[in-house]
């Protein structure tokens, strides 16, 4: 268990073992639930939706899609620090 100090503008910083655990970085958000008796559950937010939110996004506005090797190609371009 950790104990949390509050400072004057009501403010907490979490420890970074707790973030670790939360697999927190910065930048991230959590989210607080507040339980009955006073208690809260913090959790890690994570990012929702579906697999399929993901499909058609590389897909070129007219234009014919891309081949495996200008995939391929585009990819050995951004490996090697080409931009």
């Amino acid at each position: 268990m950790s104990t949390l100090t509050v400072t004057a503008k009501g403010q907490v910083t979490l420890r970074k073992d707790v973030l670790e655990h939360l697999g927190v970085h910065p930048g991230e958000k959590i989210t607080v639930n507040k339980l009955p008796d006073g208690r809260i559950e913090v959790r890690a937010a994570r990012p929702t939706g579906k697999i399929s939110d993901v499909f058609g996004l590389l897909k070129r506005k007219g234009g014919p899609s891309l081949t495996i090797e200008e995939m391929n190609k585009i990819a050995a371009r951004g490996w090697a620090g080409k931009r």
